[in-house]
């Protein structure tokens, strides 16, 4: 199991100003230190920091289940989060994980709140299921695309 980023060539295409996914040029801002979780290098925007506010679809195509949301990114270069271990961006006490399969919509059944520290668990209960391809990782509080676990 893998906690993966959103894709370097997707981040940096948002950061030289490239379109999100409605349309538009990324807003800039300065992080405030309070929870602004970058979705590339999956730590913490540091206070006083470049940030960028877009519309972000985390998933290959248009179809019905190919939701598009709100996420923050460092303004300026950073490298790819992910591994094994949880998130620094993961600072939440709970958050909704959803499995999704080969044709990227969701497996019904999968989706959950689950406990932060659960979270690698429940991951593996959920890869026990063989329509499960991959998960998702969204905020318990405003369903906001966090990250993605593979196996």
């Amino acid at each position: 199991m893998r906690f993966q980023a959103i894709p370097t060539e997707i981040v940096r295409a948002y950061q030289a100003g490239g379109a999100d996914a409605n349309g538009q040029v990324p807003e800039r801002g300065v992080s405030d230190g309070g929870g602004n979780p970058c979705r590339h290098c999956l730590g913490m925007i540091p206070k006083g920091a470049g940030m960028l506010v877009l519309a972000h679809r985390p998933f290959p195509s248009l179809q019905p289940y190919a939701e598009v949301g709100p996420i923050f990114l460092c303004a300026e270069v950073c490298d790819a989060g992910g591994g094994q271990a949880l998130p620094a961006i993961l600072a939440s006490p709970d958050y909704i994980v959803r499995g999704y399969g080969a044709d990227d919509r969701i497996v019904y059944g999968t989706g959950g709140v689950v406990a932060t520290a659960s979270i690698p668990g429940r991951a593996e209960e959920l890869f026990a299921d063989a329509r499960v391809t991959y998960l998702h990782v969204r905020s318990a509080r405003n369903n906001c695309y966090q990250c993605r676990i593979d196996r």
